[in-house]
């Protein structure tokens, strides 16, 4: 299954609409007011179904994940000289990135890949190509691009 992650031109918040390879929209995301990165994603009926909150006074960057309202784990940034790691407490998935934190990784505890993820450059906005290769895994995935994306934005 691939998504295409695009962030929306001109919004106050973070805003994204996710779309499937037929370029329907799957989910949106909007930011929230915050203290630290507040995501809400939502399906296509409009319905609350995932959140991302950003930890804030950490060492690392760190974000709380919920689908629905349950606390499912947290995603958090390792340390490394030249290549983005991160973690995800929830189910034991590690995320490499690329030395130019184009491309990422994410491998499950056994070795298997879950996903791919590649930043499209030359657009306006930040723009995401997702290779999920079990749809079941997509929400977890989509969390951990926004993870990946907030934590780029804070640096910036």
């Amino acid at each position: 299954m691939k998504l295409l992650f695009k962030q929306k031109a001109f919004s106050w918040f973070d805003s994204y609409n996710i779309y499937d390879e037929n370029d329907n929209i799957v989910y949106t995301v909007q930011g929230k007011f915050s203290w630290g990165h507040c995501l809400q994603v939502y399906d296509i009926y409009e319905r609350h179904i995932a959140t991302l909150k950003e930890e804030v006074l950490t060492f690392l960057p760190k974000f709380q994940m919920y689908v629905g309202d349950e606390y499912i784990g947290h995603i958090c940034k390792e340390f490394s000289l030249f290549k983005p790691k991160f973690h995800l407490e929830c189910n034991d998935w590690h995320v490499d990135g690329e030395f130019f934190e184009w491309d990422y990784h994410i491998i499950d505890g056994s070795g298997e890949m879950i996903a791919k993820i590649s930043k499209e450059l030359f657009h306006f906005t930040d723009t995401y190509i997702i290779d999920v290769q079990d749809s079941r895994n997509a929400l977890y995935v989509l969390l951990v691009v926004l993870a990946i994306d907030a934590e780029k934005c804070s640096r910036d």
